[in-house]
């Protein structure tokens, strides 16, 4: 193994080799494979869901399961090694967050069952051949289509009282990596046009190093507003984000309710947690016998816009009363 993969692997993981290494020495049950594209850190809210619910169904972390666990850190270029080190180990079920990474574990086992807690297009992606009936070793859980995309555009036009200019922030490289992938930027600059408003810049990254390079751009054309294309990799980069977005006064519109979190303006999107808890039910499921082919792909049923009005005081944004009534929660 190479020292930087090492590396990853050891600070990624320290947290939670113990309650494995102790399901192990007891001899206890099954292990679950889990391949997050940031850290444990950034994702203990979505750890802390699974958890809960395993729990909820007898499945003990440390005394009658084991996870074995591996993190990219925002880097999707680790995926395929992550995935690869996570089949050598044979766990029964392997859990994945985000297209990329199904990817990755569907290109390193056709028989391990895999659990995918969100992502867009699935069928026509290729990963399963349908959302009733999967097929081979693939099932989970589908976010919205490009047409989503559309939707938070237009109540982000709606916060911001006068706006026309736009930028955009997503992952480039993902365009000629994942089918349909360009269908969500092509559907923001549509709707864009719709709505009356021009993209001055579509400020594209294709790899972790590229951020910085991106957000100067962003600041470089002086856009009214911010929107963030939905994907795991920037999620695990939300931090400078947010702080770009707070020094630069810009209102923007989230993917992913981890970013109002972090201190972001506001998201529109299915709720995370739901369905990492509805995944966690499908473990229990495939560990006591289902097969994947059998389980169908789930839609979201749960979705929450969330407005952050400390932030839009501090950006001196007034959010419209009627939008603030609509939230699902209203951060004051």
């Amino acid at each position: 193994m190479k020292r930087r993969a090492f590396i990853t692997l050891l600070g990624g993981a320290a947290a939670a080799w113990p309650l494995a290494a102790r399901a192990q020495q007891a001899g206890m049950g099954p292990r679950i494979g889990y391949l997050g594209t940031s850290t444990p850190t950034l994702e203990r809210q979505v750890l802390d869901a699974i958890r809960q619910k395993l729990r909820e169904l007898s499945h003990v972390e440390g005394e009658n399961i084991a996870i074995e666990y591996r993190w990219a850190e925002g880097h999707d270029d680790r995926l395929a090694n992550l995935a690869a080190e996570l089949v050598r180990i044979k766990p029964d079920v392997i859990m994945t967050t985000g297209t990329p990474s199904t990817f990755a574990v569907k290109q390193a086992t056709d028989t391990i069952p895999i659990i995918f807690m969100s992502s867009t297009i699935p069928a026509e992606r290729g990963l399963v051949a349908g959302h009733s009936r999967p097929g081979g070793n693939i099932t989970g859980f589908t976010v919205p289509g490009a047409d989503f995309e559309g939707k938070r555009l237009e109540l982000l036009k709606e916060t911001v009282s006068g706006l026309s200019h736009v930028a955009m922030l997503w992952n480039a490289a993902h365009a000629a990596s994942i089918p349909g992938w360009a269908a969500y930027y092509e559907r923001v600059r549509a709707t864009a046009t719709t709505l009356g408003l021009t993209v001055p810049v579509a400020a594209g990254i294709r790899q972790a190093d590229d951020l910085n390079k991106a957000l100067s751009m962003i600041a470089s054309e002086h856009p009214q507003a911010m929107f963030v294309l939905g994907d795991r990799q920037l999620l695990a980069h939300r931090m400078p984000i947010v702080q770009f977005a707070a020094m630069n006064r810009l209102p923007t519109m989230y993917p992913y309710r981890q970013y109002v979190d972090a201190g972001g303006l506001m998201s529109y999107a299915p709720s995370d947690i739901d369905m990492i808890r509805r995944a966690a039910v499908y473990v229990d499921k495939i560990l006591k016998g289902a097969k994947p082919a059998d389980l169908p792909v789930e839609e979201p049923v749960k979705f929450e816009l969330v407005i952050n009005l400390k932030v839009a005081k501090a950006i001196g944004l007034e959010v419209p009363v009627q939008l603030q009534q609509l939230a699902d929660e209203v951060i004051e």
